[in-house]
């Protein structure tokens, strides 16, 4: 049986690498983490008395690159599930001539012995991943995603931070919606590794990201070590930006697919207009 210790004062559950485990336990320890309100004093602008500190919209919207054993290409991500309005952790990979989406939770097999080639910062311009969606007034507070979704290349506040900017308003143990991202989050960061969320919480020094990824820290969601080791991030070029900005899973695979990764250790790949905020 994989040895697991509690870490932090929230108790969260993680393996001997220090990843976080993918469990029920650790969905509610992120939720309580999020709505607490004595950890930080910079919750960030906007946020009310029961949605996520800022830096939530910014690490749930990333994605992670992978290798597969074989060499193949692999992009992780949380997308949105069309049918009942969830979200889920989903794998894309190569199948043939195309791209194909899996649930992460049916992917293992492409994860086994996978090693980790780094992380890309969610787009907050262009499409959310909800396209369609039409949110009522009061849902998540005074926001709704449809007002954040724009075309690709269009200026202007939207993308998949901006569509979490609105999610991660609702924390609600009894929302089918908030259950679904949270638990896709917990999914993604298991398979991602303890560096992914530290690392895109570095990717701003503004909105109270440096007090609330401490705070994240000491509640044990991630570690000293993953929140500082050394990376300085990458501009991501502009085609692969705008494919980004497209926010469906088989043109971000695409988008990583055209980076440059190393063998030598993991990348960060951040949007030009936003890297001068990165906090080394």
């Amino acid at each position: 049986m994989a040895q697991v210790t509690t870490r932090g004062s929230f108790g969260f559950e993680v393996d001997a690498s220090g990843t976080l485990l993918s469990n029920a336990h650790n969905v509610d320890a992120l939720r309580r983490m999020w709505s607490d309100r004595t950890l930080v004093s910079d919750v960030g602008p906007g946020v009310g008395p029961t949605g996520a500190w800022h830096v939530a919209c910014h690490i749930v919207a990333a994605g992670c690159v992978r290798r597969a054993q074989d060499g193949a290409l692999l992009w992780l991500e949380i997308s949105h599930l069309s049918v009942d309005d969830r979200y889920g952790a989903t794998l894309t990979h190569r199948k043939g001539n195309e791209a194909e989406t899996l649930p992460l939770e049916d992917a293992t097999r492409f994860l086994s012995q996978s090693k980790l080639l780094g992380f890309v910062e969610g787009n907050s311009e262009g499409h959310i991943t909800a396209r369609g969606v039409s949110d009522p007034p009061g849902r998540f507070g005074i926001y709704q995603r449809q007002n954040y979704d724009h075309l690709a290349g269009e200026a202007g506040s939207g993308g998949r931070v901006w569509e979490h900017w609105c999610t991660t308003r609702d924390l609600e143990a009894t929302s089918p919606l908030s259950v679904s991202l949270l638990m896709a989050y917990v999914q993604l960061c298991h398979a991602a590794g303890d560096l992914f969320a530290p690392t895109v919480a570095r990717g701003r020094r503004t909105y109270g990201h440096p007090e609330q990824l401490r705070a994240m820290i000491a509640a044990g969601f991630t570690s000293q070590s993953s929140a500082t080791w050394p990376i300085t991030p990458k501009p991501i070029p502009r085609p692969a930006e705008l494919r980004l900005q497209e926010a469906v899973a088989t043109e971000a695979f695409a988008a990583a697919d055209s980076l440059a990764w190393s063998e030598d250790g993991p990348r960060y790949y951040m949007y030009a207009r936003k890297i001068g905020d990165w906090a080394g």
